[in-house]
């Protein structure tokens, strides 16, 4: 049927008969309900039974749920309470058909339609097959199911319940009135298929998983809010008029009272207080917990969805690799037919080409945060000179916050960059199948962007003020430029505020272009099919028509989806002991992001096929991989970015209660002037040397100033070398890394290894299941058998003595 708005496209509609959806379901191996569910309690839960009575009995007195979906109001979301088993044709009689048009739903009549097209051979030819070659020949534009329907009504679905499936999940899923109540997720599978499911299953666990990690770290953050008054360094620091501070940059910068500090080092004890440790070591743990409930979680509804039992089908050699390596050929061991063979001295080579490119992108990642270095080093000096009073005096901060605003810039244009590269590197590299395919894709496009998102976090976290020597003999780029120093009140201020900016605006960044640009697109499209053809006719377009003018769903799937929340997994666990709010962030985002997905899904985006999968693929090793790494760089964070360590050795060791066991605040007195060193300010270089003399200060010119750093006096025997205290301090931290690690490490391992991957009572229902399907298959036939002896006996037909 040719199109209502473009004469030069014609729509091709399929239709499946039942007789064909019946043959390719048995081919197939579709599971379909057969029996209803046999609930079976064993005696040794009866009095667990009776415990539920009374609490659900208790319960009746309370307010309902009102995160609960009303299933009295929506009932399409009774979940199907049936046995199943693979179709067959022969038993069809054994399984629960009310109505044939509706025996299939629409996903599974999809899919079924969809193998048999990529299947399909459509030209003689060797490889002249499949849906997929058509469309990547520009033979066909798309080829996509439709939507059920509108998902708007002028009828309240309260009142006159839901239009089809798709208004019931807009109503029920994607409107925004429902933001509180749980996802229906079986309804999701069945208008999507499992693949999409299974994300927003993920999705919703991990959101859900986040609300104790949330309120814990709300809880640290709120702790140093009351403890802010009773902290005695940022009293100190508050009360220090009379320590002068170094310049931190050479020559514009001035001289400055460690008072002047003071609002930065209340700040900072918001984040670095004594529950930040605590904080780190349940987040190691919360991380290890979510993915090992998140298996229990996924088996459950494996065995609700029956994926249990589901192998993925043979995949198809991409038409790619088919073109590439046609000429030479070997036996496929599954199917025993000959498929094109890849070299391994060939593919190895790509695979090295492709890891070249890899390490150069990588190269360029830190080229980038190369020049971040050097622009905020050049910055610094500069607004220390600028005319405005509050730039000027705010010099360190304004660097830092330009800085992570280009750093974003930065990030935003480079992934545009690795995207394409990633692609070129990828097909370069000749993956055999799709999945292959999906998974050197995934790899490649996580690493490019966790790399480019976290660099300069990394080098804030563990590299700055870390090496830039001291007064008077500073290391520096190029022998032109000197490195950046951290701020008198630490640079854990710098790393709150790099990881802060970059997770709400990549956030709010990302947000946007998964709603805002299809939405945009959508009502451009909507706005030129109004003037062209007017309101009227625009509502009497077919529902093909409809669907084809929405925009189709990204090409590499769920792709974007998954890396968004891994790589926030990631801001949320690798830093979070220097920022304790990035799981609240977190959770509100990933609240409103599965509303915009959902509403995305349905109301933006074509109706993606519906495919089946069992878990998330590849995506679980990298949460993996990312829970490991989070245990090492938070050690290194409290370690080395944090004063906990520099706090504890002087409380213990230098303090009032040196050798006493205790640690207190009163032990803290004295901590402030003990971390700063004396230079002698006519030992600074020509290059360096400040621009005012510091007479503002005492009405003289100052002769000495103080900075950051375990070193002894100017007039001792070794000048500037480094104190007993520094080095008690840097074994304290390399102790503390040790302990810290293999403490949280043993932990994570005694989680995974007490949590079974299936729940028990998940086991015994499976076992259950097994033996009645058995039982009613026996029963099945021999009723069946029963009937026809009946029938023959009837008709007086003469039969043999058979069983039964």
């Amino acid at each position: 049927q040719s199109s209502l708005t473009n004469s030069d496209i014609i729509f091709v509609k399929l239709h499946a008969p039942w007789e064909v959806l019946g043959k390719y379901a048995e081919l197939m191996n579709v599971r379909m309900p057969f029996r209803r569910k046999i609930y079976y309690l064993h005696r040794r839960y009866k009095f667990m039974n009776r415990i539920e009575k009374q609490i659900s009995r208790f319960r009746g007195w309370l307010p309902r749920k009102p995160m609960k979906l009303d299933k009295e109001t929506l009932p399409d979301l009774e979940e199907n309470d049936c046995y199943t088993a693979p179709f067959s044709q022969q038993r069809i009689h054994h399984f629960i058909i009310h109505n044939k048009d509706t025996f299939f739903n629409n996903a599974t009549r999809s899919r079924i339609v969809h193998h048999i097209l990529q299947r399909l051979k459509y030209e003689e030819g060797k490889n002249k097959i499949g849906l997929n070659r058509l469309l990547s020949n520009g033979s066909y534009e798309a080829a996509f199911p439709l939507h059920e329907g509108s998902y708007r009504s002028k009828n309240s679905i309260r009142t006159h319940g839901a239009e089809n499936h798709r208004h019931l999940l807009y109503e029920c899923w994607a409107s925004w009135g429902v933001w509180y109540k749980y996802q229906p997720l079986d309804l999701v599978r069945r208008y999507f298929g499992e693949k999409i499911g299974l994300y927003f299953a993920w999705l919703g666990w991990y959101t859900g998983m986040l609300f104790p990690a949330a309120f814990i770290g709300l809880f640290v953050f709120l702790y140093g809010v009351t403890t802010l008054n009773h902290c005695q360094v940022s009293k100190e620091v508050c009360q220090a008029t009379d320590i002068i501070m170094c310049p931190i940059c050479d020559k514009y910068c001035p001289f400055m009272r460690l008072s002047d500090s003071c609002v930065y080092a209340k700040v900072t004890h918001l984040f670095d207080n004594g529950a930040t440790v605590f904080f780190a070591v349940f987040m190691a743990v919360w991380a290890t917990v979510f993915l090992e409930f998140w298996k229990r979680r996924r088996a459950v509804i494996a065995y609700d969805w029956d994926l249990i039992d589901w192998e993925e089908e043979e995949e198809e050699i991409r038409p790619q690799f088919e073109a590439k390596y046609s000429k030479k050929e070997r036996m496929n061991p599954i199917s025993g037919k000959p498929e094109p063979y890849q070299a391994f001295a060939d593919k190895c080579s790509r695979l090295i080409v492709s890891a070249s490119g890899i390490f150069f992108m990588i190269c360029v990642v830190i080229a980038a945060v190369f020049g971040i270095v050097i622009y905020r080093v050049v910055t610094v000096s500069t607004f220390a000179a600028f005319k405005w009073a509050l730039i000027r005096n705010n010099s360190q901060v304004a660097t830092t916050g330009t800085a992570v605003c280009i750093n974003f810039c930065i990030i935003m244009l480079l992934n545009v960059l690795y995207e394409k590269v990633a692609l070129f590197l990828t097909n370069l590299e000749q993956p055999r199948t799709e999945s292959e395919w999906e998974n050197s894709f995934t790899l490649k496009m996580f690493l490019f962007q966790f790399v480019n998102l976290n660099s300069s976090t990394f080098y804030i976290a563990f590299f700055l003020g870390r090496f830039t020597g001291h007064p008077g003999a500073y290391l520096r780029l190029i022998n032109r430029w000197r490195l950046e120093e951290c701020h008198p009140s630490g640079c854990l201020i710098d790393l709150c505020m790099q990881m802060g900016i970059i997770m709400v605006l990549k956030q709010t960044w990302n947000n946007f272009m998964e709603l805002g640009y299809p939405l945009i697109q959508n009502w451009w499209t909507r706005r030129k099919l109004r003037q062209e053809y007017g309101t009227q006719r625009k509502t009497s377009f077919p529902q093909w028509e409809k669907d084809y003018n929405l925009q189709p769903m990204n090409a590499y799937g769920l792709f974007d989806e998954y890396l968004e929340m891994i790589l926030q997994f990631g801001f949320t666990t690798i830093f979070v002991a220097a920022f304790p709010l990035a799981p609240l962030l977190a959770l509100l985002n990933n609240i409103i992001e599965i509303r915009l997905d959902a509403y995305k899904f349905v109301t933006q985006w074509r109706r993606p096929l519906a495919s089946r999968a069992k878990d998330i693929g590849i995506w679980y090793g990298i949460l993996e991989g990312i829970g490991i790494l989070s245990v090492i760089t938070n050690a290194f964070v409290i370690a080395v970015t944090s004063d906990f360590i520099p706090r504890l050795v002087y409380a213990y060791k230098y303090g009032p209660c040196a050798g006493q066991g205790e640690a207190g605040q009163k032990c803290m007195v004295g901590y402030v002037n003990a971390s700063l060193s004396v230079f002698l300010v006519s030992d600074f270089e020509n290059r360096s040397e400040p621009t005012s003399n510091g007479s503002e200060f005492s009405g003289s010119p100052l002769k000495y100033c103080r900075y950051r750093d375990y070193r002894d006096p100017p007039h001792s025997p070794v000048p500037y070398g480094y104190t007993l205290q520094f080095w008690h301090v840097l074994a304290a931290r390399l102790a503390f890394i040790i302990v810290f690690e293999h403490l949280v490490f043993c932990i994570k391992h005694l989680i995974s290894y007490l949590i079974p991957d299936l729940p028990k009572d998940l086991r015994d229902r499976m076992r259950r299941e097994k033996y009645l399907i058995q039982e009613m298959m026996y029963e099945a036939e021999l009723e069946r058998l029963q009937k026809e002896r009946k029938e023959r006996k009837k008709n007086g037909k003469s039969y043999h003595n058979e069983w039964p």
